[in-house]
């Protein structure tokens, strides 16, 4: 089928997914798959950090298979091993990456960050798996290709070897001479590893099933020795400790047990909630039916709450300068604002010099007419006109300093924030107390529990305080978890204003 013809069946899928689950339409994370990337670990020498950007789209243009205005690429340190820094460059044809994108927009949703599968499940697995020692692999065995993905400390390395679900697929449809959706109906209901040699079974259908599949697997565990001994030769890597199994492939019966018995190490099955909470509005057995594809899912999601291990982003270009002109428009209406602010204030300005111009001039003319009898009477009137416009002239003085000063409270409160929170609300407010009124200022914010306490609450209260226009009075009035949680905590602290900097 055409590619227009899939974009469409993909877009429909969507919608229809969000109208089953009431889905609103907002930024979302998309998550590619790891075949359609390239990916490559590099070793930079020691540069200047203002100079690593450069020094990194260099080594791109040199180790990315095609012209590099035709793909869209980002880099992530990893770390430095012997004085080098270790990147991970990431890839993918742009084109491919637009048509993903444009995809999701059609059905309504705005794309915020286009991931790579095993990166994301490798922020999974550092999220939930926070206590690994040595080096781990994560085998993420889709329909299409198997991801291998190694972490080891803070070192990344993923490849993608093209045998997986599909590949088992193909074989049954030449043993058995079915079309694809019939041998796809035959592993799903027969399919499992064979232990080699006579397996014995009470269905022929079944043992002939399972020896496609043992042959299968026997091949994808020669291409997972090749990307171990590569990864060890080539990377400086160590012997996988565990593995981690994930994807609709690793699911059938006894593939654990077969490459446990293959690559000699433990294998177990990866859980991607194991630090991670559910909302209680999703099945719990929906959950467990689906867990091994859920791991990029939670990896995915966790770029939008957390800052990952792995932070690539493939957003092609014309999103990026989009959202880049999204995020200045309230600036350019803020410049447009105070323009025509500055325009109306120097029409006044020049109406009343203009007015005091004729005005002065009528009061010549009428002092030599009367022989300067009037002169003490119209200096009276130019004087009173005089305070009139100082006055006026004070007001906007006024204006301009009250607008000052916010903007300084402002950028106190938001030079003061902690890491981990973020503010939701900054407002002006009126207490009374002992019959007098007391001007503070009421500062609305969330946090991340993990990171940020009463105590760092506390903290950031007491960094405002006596600072500029604020008082010595600083009040924490509520913190507590956020409803529906357990990870994100709301704020409220009250910052007395000095009476004599009210306007």
């Amino acid at each position: 089928e055409s590619g227009s013809e899939a974009s469409g069946y993909v877009v429909a899928a969507l919608r229809d997914l969000m109208r089953e689950h009431n889905i609103k339409p907002g930024k979302v994370v998309l998550s590619i798959s790891g075949q359609t990337v390239i990916p490559k670990n590099v070793k930079l020498p020691p540069v200047a950090k203002d100079k690593i950007a450069q020094v990194v789209g260099f080594e791109a243009q040199n180790n990315v298979p095609f012209p590099i205005e035709e793909v869209v690429w980002d880099y992530q340190l990893i770390g430095e091993e012997d004085g080098q820094l270790s990147v991970l460059i990431v890839a993918a044809k742009e084109e491919l990456v637009r048509k993903m994108t444009a995809c999701v927009t059609a059905a309504g949703l705005d794309p915020d960050v286009v991931d790579v599968s095993p990166l994301a499940l490798y922020n999974a697995v550092r999220y939930n798996y926070s206590d690994l020692d040595g080096c781990t692999m994560i085998l993420d065995m889709g329909a299409r290709s198997t991801n291998c993905v190694f972490v080891e400390g803070n070192h990344i390395f993923i490849r993608s070897i093209p045998t997986a679900g599909n590949a088992i697929t193909r074989d049954l449809m030449k043993e058995f001479e079915l079309s694809f959706e019939d041998a796809e109906k035959l592993k799903m209901s027969h399919a499992y590893v064979g232990f080699g040699g006579n397996v014995g079974s009470a269905s022929g259908v079944a043992e002939r099933t399972s020896k496609v599949v043992r042959n299968v697997m026997t091949r994808l565990h020669a291409e997972i020795n090749r990307t171990v001994n590569f990864y060890r030769s080539q990377q400086g890597g160590s012997q996988p400790a565990l593995v981690l199994l994930a994807g609709g492939t690793s699911v059938i019966p006894h593939t654990n047990t077969f490459l446990r018995d293959k690559l000699k190490v433990e294998v177990d099955y990866l859980n991607p909630f194991r630090n991670t909470s559910v909302s209680e509005g999703i099945s719990t057995d929906r959950i467990g039916d689906d867990v091994h594809l859920l791991g990029e899912v939670v990896g995915a999601a966790l770029r939008r709450i957390h800052v990952c291990p792995s932070e690539i982003d493939l957003l092609p270009r014309d999103l990026v300068q989009r959202k880049k002109f999204e995020r200045r428009l309230p600036f350019f209406a803020l410049g447009v604002t105070c323009l025509v602010l500055i325009m109306a204030i120097w029409w006044i300005y020049f109406q009343q010099v203009k007015m005091l111009t004729v005005e002065a001039r009528l009061t010549e003319l009428s002092g030599k007419i009367q022989r300067l009898q009037q002169f003490e009477g119209s200096l009276n009137k130019v004087l009173e006109q005089q305070k009139g416009v100082y006055a006026s002239g004070e007001s906007l003085v006024n204006l301009v300093r009250q607008r000052t000063r916010w903007m300084e409270m402002i950028e106190t409160i938001y030079g003061n924030v902690l890491n981990g929170m973020w503010l939701t609300a900054i407002k002006p407010a009126i207490r009374i107390e002992n019959g007098a009124d007391r001007e503070i200022i009421e500062i609305s914010g969330m946090a991340f529990a993990d990171k940020i306490t009463i105590e760092k609450v506390s903290e950031f209260a007491a960094t405002l305080k006596g600072k500029g226009s604020f008082s010595e009075e600083i009040q924490v009035k509520k913190v507590r978890p956020v409803s529906g949680t357990d990870y994100v905590i709301e704020f409220v602290v009250e910052v007395g204003l000095n009476p004599a900097d009210r306007g």
